[in-house]
């Protein structure tokens, strides 16, 4: 049976956990786990504003990213309303998002969107729907220029 991801994931990139207050979260994770802040941006486009944490030393590593809505109506305040904080999402970092998205596709399971949209420091991302995922919102990230 062959592996639909095998040629393309070289990392898990990161984990992503909502939270109401970005401001709020980034201290606690930085205070109590030690993490360190690597990127904080606006993403109007995912309706969040984020930031990207890495443990000391590593930031090239797995990260983990915060997520807080901008608006009442974007996807991350649906989620904080409807399961309240927590992890919402698991990336893989991908060397080609269209070929593994349509890899995916391809084994018969659904895409969130019919192309790649802009992510965190203009990565590509694409999302696997979480019913076909075991329940879990698995994205696709390829970083910008390139797979790490």
């Amino acid at each position: 049976m062959q592996q639909a991801l095998k040629p393309f994931v070289t990392a898990v990139d990161h984990v992503g956990v909502a939270v109401a207050d970005l401001d709020e979260a980034l201290t606690f994770y930085t205070e109590t786990f030690g993490l360190e802040a690597t990127h904080i941006e606006v993403n109007d486009e995912q309706g969040v504003r984020e930031a990207m944490l890495h443990a000391p030393g590593d930031h090239g590593g797995a990260a983990v990213q915060l997520l807080a809505p901008l608006a009442p109506d974007s996807t991350i305040a649906k989620f904080l309303d409807r399961q309240g904080p927590g992890l919402q999402q698991l990336a893989y970092r991908v060397t080609d998002v269209e070929a593994a998205a349509q890899a995916l596709r391809d084994k018969g399971l659904r895409m969130l969107y019919p192309q790649a949209r802009r992510g965190t420091a203009d990565s590509r991302v694409n999302f696997v729907h979480p019913k076909d995922a075991g329940g879990v919102l698995v994205e696709l990230v390829e970083p910008a220029g390139g797979a790490h």
